[in-house]
């Protein structure tokens, strides 16, 4: 079975999680509308119990609780699946932010997931996906636009830090996006640096549709763009290859907070 099969039937697992818990849904943000969006879930294997609080937290003096370390991407893709049920359910735990773990991480660090994501203020990796210190890499450029430093970034995180899961971040709404998308329609230059930014984005873009349509459709193809630049990079293309590496494309609607495959 695929990395992606498994993707998707574990998508239906999360939302009979969420349906078996009524209490939940009153719990959901003002801002949720529900809009539904293709793709398949994010979500491996979410039990209702993955976005409950804990029951108490530690004193500071107390060291921190050796929780178990996601060590695959599946692990991984599992971990921040629950942790995107908790923040989208109102259930966050805010993991990893204890004074004992501060104090443990001065000697190293060993994140799970990389995320490379948008600029954009509303789409924070570590609040989307409920996690703490020294749980996620992120690296983010408006657009989710490689170059040279954000590739680096990436490189050294699976590399050197041994990260079995890159995830390329999109999102709903994107400005990067429709700021490409209008300037490629209307022929017309963007100021200063910005310009770099659309021409990264502009191959992306989905001309088969028009207005906010084909500003949504872009999101999605960019997504996947650069997923494939990042596959296509031979040190990277090689641990995908050997099974130790996934890289994965999604997309975070800020209408319901939920974060889905990009395919």
């Amino acid at each position: 079975m695929t990395l992606d099969d498994t993707l998707r039937r574990a998508a239906d697992t999360t939302r009979r999680a969420a349906d078996a818990a009524p209490a939940r849904r009153s719990l959901l943000r003002a801002a949720v509308t529900g809009a539904a969006v293709a793709g398949a879930g994010l979500a491996l294997d979410v039990s209702p119990a993955a976005a409950a609080p804990p029951a108490a937290a530690p004193p500071a003096s107390t060291p921190p609780a050796s929780r178990p370390r996601p060590t695959t991407a599946r692990e991984a893709l599992r971990a921040l699946a629950a942790g995107n049920l908790r923040w989208r359910t109102c259930r966050e735990r805010h993991p990893d932010e204890s004074l004992a773990v501060r104090q443990s991480l001065t000697s190293g660090q060993h994140p799970f997931a990389i995320v490379l994501g948008c600029v954009d203020s509303r789409v924070p990796p570590e609040l989307i996906f409920d996690q703490g210190l020294g749980d996620l890499l992120t690296v983010r450029s408006a657009g989710e636009v490689l170059d040279e430093a954000v590739l680096g970034s990436i490189a050294y995180g699976v590399l050197e830090l041994g990260i079995p899961l890159v995830m390329v971040l999109g999102h709903q709404s994107c400005g990067a996006v429709r700021a490409a998308v209008e300037a490629d329609a209307t022929g017309g230059r963007l100021p200063a640096h910005i310009q770099y930014l659309a021409d990264r984005i502009a191959p992306a873009i989905d001309r088969a549709t028009e207005g906010d349509a084909r500003v949504d459709a872009t999101i999605d193809a960019n997504v996947r763009l650069v997923r494939s630049r990042l596959a296509a990079e031979p040190d990277l293309a090689e641990r995908v290859a050997d099974g130790r590496l996934a890289i994965v494309g999604a997309r975070y609607e800020l209408t319901s907070q939920e974060v889905r495959r990009v395919a």
